[in-house]
């Protein structure tokens, strides 16, 4: 019998985070996050307005894109929560303590990955917070990072203005 070529772990969880950024309703770019731990699922989360509110996709429109605003940046001027703040409020922080984000990007207009798809300072202060141990980032199918969260803890970038989008 031949052997059979598993997928790794982090491509899995990642597969399953892709498929929930297909969710989201920014005009701009589709995120989706599932935080994991023991090998379940905890909670997941994608790119949308607050509940009851209408989406982008609904208003045919982003002012930030109208504005040019570029990503990283006047994040209050946008009307989603970003995937990994829902999938931090759709868990316990008990069920989080000690567990890994799962992230993809993809870019709305190209349908290509954003390599670089790390926490925004909003978020990674979240992920700190949580208790989330690992963010594993999608760079291409196969190809991921894997950040330990204690360096958002120790290497500070918000103290240097270096904020890493």
């Amino acid at each position: 019998m031949e052997d059979i070529a598993r997928k790794s772990k982090e491509n899995y969880y990642l597969d399953i985070a892709q498929s929930v950024a297909q969710r989201s309703t920014c005009l701009r770019k589709r995120y989706g996050a599932i935080i994991v731990k023991n090998d379940t699922i905890i909670s997941t989360g994608y790119v949308g307005a607050p509940r009851g509110r209408k989406n982008c996709c609904d208003l045919k429109r982003c002012l930030r894109e109208e504005m040019q605003i570029p990503r990283g940046e006047r994040y209050e001027l946008c009307r989603s929560v970003h995937a990994e703040m829902n999938a931090i409020i759709a868990a316990s922080r008990e069920n989080m303590l000690g567990s890994t984000l799962y992230l993809v990007g993809e870019d709305v207009k190209t349908g290509k990955l954003i390599p670089d798809a790390c926490c925004c300072q909003m978020c990674k202060r979240l992920v700190i917070n949580a208790g989330i141990t690992n963010v594993v980032i999608r760079n291409t199918p196969e190809d991921y990072t894997t950040i330990n969260v204690r360096e958002w803890i120790f290497n500070d970038d918000s103290l240097n203005g270096s904020f890493g989008y």
